[in-house]
């Protein structure tokens, strides 16, 4: 839950069954034990540390049907997402940023199963990238989100499949989450930090390490991080069939990798072309100049054979594996090298307006 760049020595384990606070917090906050409603029970996860939440007052007080939790660490969201199923809540509000919500799936999924109450994600990190696909009022509180679910069918309703990143050896449970990057964007993940600390955030944080991470590529030698890519392998289950290689540079290296099931990305880039529902991936083999003149056209959807040809892959999958000597990124945080499988978790149903 911290705000700096957490880096995981392996995927973090996941507590679950176990009962937390959350009514006494709840009481504590001026909210009160929640009860039977017409409208049903709402668990709040609130993240105090994110970017928008610092110094900010909950608006939720004194609704009788709220079950309030202000998670300290990981363990404590799984805690706190066992308590809000045994409460039988109706509704799931996230207030914090892409990495609150890759935690709070990551523990309420095994908890649920493929039974995850709607969920309504408040913008209140330094990146929301998930709100920007799903359409999210930027300035939603908790009031808000509430009045939306009680619309029922007469509001709006997206769905959405997170990503499901599992180790290969099983010794670790799974991670959900929605942008995943390797090699360069690993780079640009920890220079966007630098970013923030200078008043960057959102799209504007996304722009600044963009900019940085293409005169890099563009102007550094072999030998620059930016330029010489990351040791993996790409397999596209259920055959097995490896990602395309143009063969420029190192067979064994990709200089860049950026999955996601999301349809819409930050600033309207269009990565993968076409907006469309699954699990994508945009892979650069190597960072050729010439492909990298050609990037503007190919944020703005254009889509060619010559891009493959010269080393731009985009490619739909329904699981894939990978082979990674480096760390990579899920949803603003590091994660160690290995050998993991990477698929779509369950259907969720996002409440957005």
């Amino acid at each position: 839950m911290d705000r700096s760049i957490h880096e995981f020595d392996k995927l973090p384990e996941v507590e679950q069954g176990k009962k937390s606070a959350v009514a006494p917090a709840a009481r504590a906050a001026g909210v009160g034990n929640a009860h039977e409603s017409p409208s049903g029970k709402i668990g709040v996860i609130y993240n105090p540390r994110s970017h928008r939440n610092k110094g900010q007052d909950l608006d939720c007080a004194n609704n009788e049907r709220v079950l309030l939790a202000v998670p300290e660490t990981r363990p404590d969201i799984g805690k706190a997402i066992a308590d809000f199923a045994e409460a039988g809540i109706s509704y799931l509000i996230i207030n914090g940023g892409d990495g609150t919500v890759r935690d709070v799936l990551t523990s309420a999924v095994p908890i649920y199963g493929d039974d995850m109450p709607p969920i309504a994600v408040l913008p209140k990190g330094k990146t929301n990238a998930l709100n920007v696909d799903i359409g999210s009022p930027k300035d939603w509180n908790i009031g808000d989100a509430i009045k939306a679910f009680d619309k029922g069918d007469a509001g709006r309703r997206i769905t959405r499949r997170p990503l499901q990143i599992t180790t290969l050896d099983g010794t670790s449970a799974p991670v959900r989450g929605f942008i995943l990057g390797a090699g360069a964007f690993t780079l640009g993940t920890k220079t966007g930090q630098d970013a923030h600390n200078l008043g960057f955030f959102n799209s504007l944080a996304v722009g600044a390490t963009g900019v940085w991470g293409m005169l890099q590529a563009l102007f550094g030698s072999d030998s620059n991080p930016w330029r010489r890519g990351v040791e993996m392998g790409l397999l596209l289950k259920p055959a097995g069939t490896p990602v395309p290689h143009a063969g420029f540079g190192d067979r064994a290296r990709r200089a860049i990798v950026l999955s996601s099931t999301l349809r819409r990305m930050p600033m309207g880039i269009k990565l993968y072309g076409p907006e469309r529902d699954g699990l994508k991936l945009a892979v650069l083999d190597a960072p050729r100049r010439r492909v990298l003149a050609a990037v503007p056209m190919i944020l703005a959807g254009w889509q060619s054979p010559w891009m493959a040809k010269n080393g731009y892959h985009q490619v739909d999958a329904e699981a894939y594996e990978l082979e990674i000597g480096d760390q990579f990124i899920l949803d603003g945080e590091v994660f160690p090298p290995g050998r993991y499988c990477v698929s779509q978790g369950p259907e969720l149903t996002f409440v957005t307006e």
